[in-house]
């Protein structure tokens, strides 16, 4: 008990002096701080010196901290100088080129190659060590981040990168888009090579050129264009879909690293929705490519059967009507075995909704001229799209069949039915058909009522074709071009481009219609636009 009692006072006496020794040490410190400071000071500090050791260590490491970060640069910005933006492509599919897989992917900074995750155990990760690379950006989320440490950055520099990556688009943004103030708006890419947002090449990865004027013609159509730009999908819309969306924000960016895109990534979808049908490393025929695209968008933007049920039938779909009347076969009661030919009086009429119209071109001249030249026939293109005045009429399989329209769409497309094929061989015509870059009037096509918007349309687009000479196709040696108009409006302020896969150049206006035309788009003129027209003709007039 005694040493019980002895042991409590010990322990008292031994917590009460270790104040003391701190405020010993405390003084010490002062002291080598400050020697001009007074003796007597010890006993003001006592009270201040019950502070403890762990908050004094703390804060002496605070202030070492913010020294450093005062003086040295972030942790954040130390990769930031080894990334290479010449070395940047988003055009391809983006898999993993190690694995394969399209599931979080990344893309690393400094060679531009697609990894997968970024965990200790990824292909990115791997990649940042063995190769020393330590910039990668999530290709669907564009966070950048430094790996092996594993940390994210952001940076205003960055900002570039991500908007090429995944560009975006505002309703001011895409307004002067087809306006003459977009002509006086060239971009810049990193060598200073002047390029126009829009008008840019489309790489020819093996035999696509056919696919590429279609893929140019249909993201100049200023509906489907300005759709695509704003839209943001992230909900149940197909691969296609996105992947034409993407392709199109990349062709009208004003930011890009290179003047010109590589459509692989949407051609790639091509091939799987078409199974097959349509392949990088196959020509083929820009029309039947772009009634199966037409008629694809078209049902995965959930469209249906109903007028203006997506963009694609607002902006492209019109109404036909079709007269059928057949052709009876009578024998001859007088003996003669040539059978009587007589027309059925009885006529079928129907009306069925279009995506585009097909002419037919006058069969070309069997025989040369006096100097052994074949004679290249040229014909107008009122004379050619009379089949849809309702009064011509064709026979097809015993019957006789007059078109007219019902309804114009917004936008038309004139197929020019320029390849026939027959037992032996596929023949091409080489007719030229003449037209006028604006003020072709439909007015004579149509039957509807006055109430119908103008009939007035002008050229957007036109797809020509190019190959040997002859009247045989040959589907090795093809070129297939597009022409493209820039602004609008007539005059100076409009100017057209030819555009062959990489190749982007100014044309002349008069050389637009010496090509076999294979397939173009009219734009309906604006109805003040229309006024003004007629208002001009009728001041020159007087």
């Amino acid at each position: 008990m005694t040493s019980r009692k002895q042991a409590i006072p010990n322990d008292s006496l031994s917590i009460d002096e270790r104040p003391a020794k701190r405020t010993k040490v405390d003084d010490e410190r002062e002291e080598s701080t400050s020697s001009a400071e007074p003796s007597h000071a010890m006993a003001d500090i006592t009270g201040a010196a019950r502070v403890s050791e762990d908050e004094d260590e703390e804060g002496l490491e605070d202030e070492v901290e913010s020294g450093q970060s005062k003086s040295e640069p972030r942790a954040s910005d130390l990769y930031l100088d080894t990334i290479n933006r010449a070395l940047l492509d988003f055009d391809f599919e983006k898999v993993c080129s190690v694995s394969m897989s399209n599931i979080n992917t990344y893309g690393c900074l400094v060679c531009g190659k697609y990894f997968q995750g970024r965990g200790r155990k990824s292909y990115a990760y791997a990649h940042s060590i063995h190769d020393d690379h330590h910039v990668f950006i999530n290709l669907e989320t564009t966070k950048v981040y430094v790996l092996p440490d594993g940390y994210p950055v952001s940076d205003p520099s960055l900002e570039d990168i991500s908007f090429v990556l995944n560009p975006s688009f505002t309703k001011v943004s895409i307004s002067t888009l087809s306006s003459p103030s977009h002509l006086l708006k060239p971009s810049y890419d990193l060598s200073s090579k002047p390029y126009l947002s829009g008008y840019i090449g489309l790489n020819n990865i093996k035999r696509n050129d056919h696919m590429n004027v279609i893929i140019h013609s249909l993201l100049h159509i200023p509906p489907l264009r300005d759709y695509l730009l704003l839209s943001s999908f992230r909900g149940k819309e197909t691969e296609l879909v996105k992947r034409f969306a993407a392709l199109a924000k990349k062709i009208w960016n004003p930011r890009l690293f290179k003047s010109q895109v590589s459509p692989h990534e949407f051609l790639q979808e091509v091939n799987r929705a078409s199974a097959g049908k349509f392949r990088l490393e196959q020509q083929g025929d820009p029309v039947e490519f772009l009634g199966w695209l037409l008629n694809r968008l078209h049902k995965d933007m959930g469209g249906t059967k109903k007028k203006n049920s997506s963009i694609i039938f607002s902006t492209f779909q019109g109404e036909l009507r079709v007269e059928t009347q057949q052709v009876v076969v009578r024998p001859d009661f007088t003996g003669s075995e040539k059978p009587q030919f007589d027309i059925d009086r009885d006529i079928k009429a129907t009306v069925s909704p279009f995506l585009f119209l097909a002419v037919d071109l006058p069969p070309p001249p069997l025989f040369q001229d006096t100097i052994e030249k074949n004679i290249i026939p040229q014909v107008s293109i009122h004379s050619v799209l009379a089949k849809y005045d309702g009064v011509t009429t064709q026979e097809s399989a015993g019957q006789l069949r007059r078109y007219k329209c019902q309804r114009l769409p917004q936008y038309i497309i004139l197929h020019y039915k320029r390849f026939t094929k027959n037992a032996f061989v596929e023949e091409k015509n080489p007719t030229i058909v003449t037209f006028p870059l604006r003020g072709v009037d439909f007015r004579e096509y149509l039957d509807a009522a006055p109430t119908h918007p103008p009939t007035v349309y002008d050229l957007i687009a036109n797809v020509t074709h190019e190959s040997v000479a002859g009247t045989t196709r040959d589907k090795e040696n093809t070129i297939w071009k597009v022409h493209l108009r820039a602004a609008g409006g007539g005059g100076e302020g409009e100017k057209w481009f030819q555009i062959q896969d990489l190749i982007v150049e100014e044309t002349r206006k008069e050389m637009i219609f010496l090509g076999e035309t294979v397939l173009q788009i009219w734009e309906r003129r604006a109805a003040n636009a229309d006024g003004n027209a007629s208002m001009k003709m009728v001041v020159d007039r007087r």
